[in-house]
């Protein structure tokens, strides 16, 4: 209505759009400044053909990285819109312990550009319901909430649940990290999952032991193929989730 229009310029000019990295003003919501896009590094091709891990240079659409050539993955793939980094780090843990949920919806318009083709439903990597009882929300449902309205791709935040706590997974190791989540999720509902090609939602993906152990479940449950999209992945041997 434009009996608001005033109210809304009002609002903008006392409240106007910031940074996500550095809370400078920005033209627009969910638009970085200069200096913290161009430290974001963006993922993409070329990269290895099981993982998506980024290859340095192009050595052909089939090519795999030296893990997946010893151990291929169960997903079809991590896609990650950035690197783990200063400014993607400080936005996820501003999201998950901050509370600023509307950087969700800056990491989803990022992570929209890998959705690959063909995904027919986002499920996004659960919490256990105290742990969603004490913080009040799941970043990584916010975030497959975001990417749903901005692809038009399904979305079901109840299909997977975590059936018990885990212990925080920070400072661990990748087996410890891979049996503290062994058994942890379930599919509640087989028939949502049976035949989907799904597209698992999360912010961070570090060793894979989360993501590992979820795929595990919505395989066993009928799923036709798993791909993980996140905001970042730690490229380097550190895990610091």
């Amino acid at each position: 209505m434009r009996i608001l229009e005033p109210f809304r310029l009002i609002a903008a000019i006392a409240l106007p759009p910031r940074c996500p990295g550095c809370g400078v003003p920005v033209a627009e919501d969910h638009r970085f400044c200069a200096p913290c896009w161009t430290s974001l590094r963006f993922l993409g091709p070329p990269w290895c053909a099981g993982c998506n891990r980024p290859f340095a240079f192009d050595r052909g659409e089939e090519a795999l990285c030296a893990l997946c050539l010893v151990t291929p993955p169960r997903h079809a793939g991590v896609r990650a819109a950035v690197a783990y980094g200063p400014v993607a780090r400080d936005l996820a843990l501003r999201l998950k312990y901050g509370g600023r949920i509307a950087f969700a919806e800056t990491m989803a318009r990022q992570m929209r550009r890998l959705l690959p083709a063909g995904i027919d439903l986002l499920i996004p990597v659960p919490l256990h319901r105290w742990r969603l009882w004490s913080r009040g929300f799941n970043q990584a449902a916010l975030i497959a909430d975001a990417v749903a309205e901005l692809s038009g791709v399904a979305h079901d935040r109840e299909v997977l649940v975590r059936n018990r706590r885990t212990v925080p997974l920070r400072g661990l190791g990748g087996k410890q990290r891979s049996k503290a989540v062994a058994g942890a999720f379930v599919a509640s509902d087989k028939a949502r999952v049976r035949g989907r090609t799904i597209a698992l939602v999360d912010d961070v993906y570090t060793s894979g032991a989360t993501a590992d152990a979820c795929t595990r479940v919505l395989l066993n449950a009928g799923a036709r193929s798993v791909v993980i999209l996140c905001w970042a992945r730690v490229l380097s041997s550190a895990a610091d989730d």
